[in-house]
């Protein structure tokens, strides 16, 4: 059986006395869409934080793509915190989108999305170009490759975002409350180009209030709260079927709005 492309083990996290993890395990194999939903302050954001190490984690594992992230693999004698360099190889293949579009405001889309494959992989420029095309036209933004962010509505904006996250061609696609920021008609441009990216075979962990879209992407739902995993399932088991009185609540409160 083949090895999980993510495997998190009694992950925890803290900030200061605060623990906002409290020993999360969770696994996504290659090809897989995982949709975690859960009410505010469940600790979904800071999950997928620590994945990439973008946050330190107290204690637990995480192994991305059969590599350990952050510190040294588990059994070692002592906890041992990898070199940066370590974790900038790892970075390389595992492609993060935030809810704010953090790019870079002095550059045109096109230098948006070329930087890092030129700078960190060395890709020819020309060739960073055609491909930066060929992704721009998948977001369906073709005509925006001289524009400069401050330009674009935050729909276009979040899928320039998007698209510079796959020009480093990641294994793993992590997506944090990536339309939260929008208004409906922006949130679904993005939507839509996650929904073809989870078509095309990307691998996605996704963090997410929009509860439609998780049932029509997802092949597995993960419920949190309080730092913990609740439950998870099929979109149908989760939605239909759910086996927690907590995550009954959670959904029927969506419902009823």
């Amino acid at each position: 059986m083949a090895k999980p492309i993510l495997r998190i083990t009694n992950l925890h996290k803290s900030y200061g006395q605060v623990e906002v993890l409290h020993g999360v395990d969770l696994a996504v194999e290659a090809g897989e869409v995982v949709v975690i939903i859960g009410p505010s302050g469940s600790g979904k954001s800071s999950l997928l934080s620590c994945i990439n190490f973008l946050e330190p984690f107290e204690a637990g594992e995480v192994v991305f793509d059969s590599k350990p992230v952050g510190f040294g693999p588990a059994g070692a004698a002592s906890r041992m915190r990898l070199p940066e360099q370590h974790l900038n190889v790892l970075r390389r293949e595992l492609g993060m989108v935030f809810q704010q579009f953090n790019l870079f405001p002095h550059m045109t889309v096109l230098q948006n999305i070329t930087e890092a494959p030129i700078r960190v992989k060395g890709v020819a420029p020309q060739l960073a170009i055609e491909q930066a095309r060929r992704l721009l036209k998948k977001v369906g933004l073709e005509a925006k490759e001289k524009s400069y962010p401050h330009s674009l509505s935050g729909g276009q904006q979040q899928r320039i975002a998007i698209a510079r996250a796959l020009a480093m061609e990641p294994k793993l696609m992590l997506f944090d409350e990536v339309t939260s920021a929008l208004d409906p008609e922006l949130k679904g441009e993005v939507l839509r180009v996650m929904r073809a990216l989870a078509e095309d075979g990307m691998t996605m962990l996704v963090v997410t209030h929009e509860l439609g879209f998780a049932r029509e992407i997802a092949d597995r739902v993960v419920f949190m709260e309080n730092g913990r995993i609740v439950e998870a399932g099929t979109p149908e088991q989760l939605f239909e079927h759910p086996r927690s009185e907590r995550t009954r609540q959670f959904l029927s409160s969506f419902q009823a709005v």
